[in-house]
């Protein structure tokens, strides 16, 4: 690891990053070719961010590997070869390690340091970050590739340390092999993580007590090997796909869009219908795309809700427990995240699996030997939690992050998060964020959508520099409105009625904001493309000290085209 403070003073460079995960990678690369000086600072020992940390049992991506992949360079594409229809998290770390290595972005990295502030300074109108290992940088722009799921939401069960088993948590899995066999182990949680893990980690324990709070609508992934020649023959028509992608809702191809509406077919129609898309299976065949409406309309909605309630009755053959693993009627498919399963419902089968309801009996604390609810107590060798992040606003907060005249992003927050496009939070000047609150992040192919986000600002950047300007901030009003359509967009919705962590209602006390921007990713780098050709509406861009802001402020203001969008 370079050690940047070796020197007297601290290291200035033009940009410095927060995270080396995928969209820090990007950025180091992204800043090389333009010449321009960069530090990362990444809490982890290596690069990969998510991947780096999310080793759990049955980890692997949800958006079909070929696309899951960046796709700035041709000869990256064409010299990685991709195994498996969804790759698993192992794979997914070899090639982010290599990324790194074959543009040798690690040199502009400091790993194991985890950054604790972010101060700007109004006069030098420079970013000084400082770690905790008592590293201080400097920078004119500073750029947040913190991720949106990377801080774990701690078990809040009280007794953890009386525990004499062995505990992990799902985004702190060990890097050396956990050998479940032969142990009763627990799992708390059946999130997308807990969908995932809990197959794997049954056919190794010598028992599997599951503990759900909310069950889970999933359906199958139907991973497998990729056949030969089927990566080539996507790269073959791979500018087509760069072309493709940026028009569809969430930044990647393959969804059959939905021709019709629900209430158009009859019910034999429509079962049969159902049953090809989940034979299918995958993200392209999802279910929320079948009919129309299906996001929207609670009618089409229940038909797709209604469908998978009947398939966990085919499939678990205990009609009780069937029932348990059927979400509430009340519950949108959709509105949670729609996580995609190997044999995740037909593991309720086997003989060594017990499934628990905990919202009916909830978990009141840890004891040595393992686990107390309202109304039992379970003895257990082991605890996985899967209690998933403290999403999209969580690491952000956890940095003092303080722009000019001390505006502190944690008061900007206090009411919930707001940002304009999910670039840049008001009032706080040269501070960009990859995939913040207010922009598709979650809800799209990520790679695909930091690559969008990345390459914007480095647009930005690079008209910056043409013109002698050296200082950018969103405005307040136009982040308002951005907000406000954000809002819009959700509540025109039935995915803001569930307590996901795309509200924050996972932790206690969060203000309850749906924070990723609903609106789709096309909608979304359509408008960002409009607002750079319209001289970057809604920021004031200037040249520090000169008292001369360029911006666009007699124009309408961004939020109006985006409405009427909607």
């Amino acid at each position: 690891m370079v050690d940047i403070n070796a020197g007297d003073g601290p290291e200035n460079v033009d940009v410095l990053v927060i995270g080396a995960g995928l969209s820090g990678l990007y950025i180091l690369y992204c800043l090389r070719q333009r010449g321009l000086s960069a530090r990362a600072f990444e809490a982890a020992s290596g690069v990969g961010g998510t991947w780096y940390w999310n080793r759990y049992p049955g980890a692997r991506v949800d958006v079909e590997s070929v696309q899951y992949a960046y796709h700035f360079s041709d000869e990256l594409l064409a010299e990685w070869t991709w195994s498996e229809r969804f790759a698993t998290q192992p794979e997914l770390l070899r090639y982010v390690d290599y990324v790194a290595d074959r543009f040798e972005l690690r040199r502009d990295v400091t790993f194991d340091t985890r950054v604790v502030s972010a101060h700007f300074d109004d006069d030098a109108n420079q970013w000084t970050l400082k770690t905790d290992r008592g590293h201080v940088a400097t920078a004119r722009y500073c750029i947040m590739a913190t991720g949106s799921l990377s801080t774990p939401y701690r078990p809040p069960f009280p007794g953890l340390e009386d525990f004499e088993g062995e505990w992990y948590h799902t985004a702190m899995w060990p890097h050396d092999a956990v050998d479940f066999t032969g142990k009763r182990v627990g799992i708390v949680g059946t999130g997308s993580t807990g969908i995932q893990a809990i197959p794997v980690v049954a056919e190794q324990a010598r028992h599997l007590t599951v503990f759900q709070r909310t069950p889970n609508y999933t359906s199958p992934a139907r991973n497998r090997p990729l056949e030969a020649g089927e990566q080539a023959a996507f790269l073959a028509r791979h500018e087509e796909w760069r072309a493709d992608v940026r028009n569809t809702f969430a930044a990647m191809t393959g969804f059959p869009l939905p021709t019709k509406f629900a209430d158009e077919d009859t019910a034999e129609q429509r079962r049969a219908w159902l049953e090809q898309r989940w034979e299918e299976g995958g993200m392209p065949h999802s279910l929320l795309t079948a009919y129309k409406g299906v996001p929207v309309d609670e009618g089409a909605n229940r038909v797709v809700a209604d469908f998978v309630r009947d398939k966990i009755h085919e499939i678990v053959a205990d009609p009780e427990v069937a029932e348990r693993l059927c979400p509430p009627v009340d519950l949108p498919i959709g509105a949670k995240r729609p996580p995609i399963d190997t044999d995740y419902y037909a593991t309720f089968n086997r003989d060594n699996v017990r499934l628990v309801d905990v919202k009916a009996a909830p978990i009141q604390r840890m004891t040595s030997t393992g686990l107390q609810t309202a109304d039992a107590h379970y003895e257990l060798d082991a605890i996985i939690f899967a209690t998933g992040f403290d999403a999209m606003t969580g690491t952000l907060l956890n940095i003092d992050i303080r722009g000019p005249g001390g505006c502190a992003l944690a008061e900007a927050w206090a009411d919930g998060p707001a940002t304009y496009l999910g670039l840049m939070v008001a009032g706080l000047a040269n501070l960009f964020m990859i995939n913040g609150p207010g922009s598709p992040s979650v809800k799209a192919n990520m790679i695909v959508a930091l690559e969008q986000h990345t390459d914007w600002i480095m647009g930005l950047l690079d008209h910056m520099n043409a013109d002698g300007l050296d200082r950018v901030e969103a405005k307040g009003d136009a982040q308002a409105e951005w907000v406000e359509h954000a809002r819009e967009v959700a509540e025109a919705t039935l995915m803001p009625r569930a307590d996901s962590w795309y509200v924050g209602a996972n932790i206690p006390g969060k203000k309850r904001v749906y924070m990723p921007y609903y609106g789709g990713f096309d909608r979304y780098s359509d408008l960002c493309e409009a607002i750079a050709a319209d001289g970057y509406r809604g920021f004031t861009l200037s040249r520090h000290g000169d008292g001369a802001p360029r911006d666009a402020a007699s124009r309408e203001a961004p939020g109006a085209e985006a409405t009427g969008r909607n």
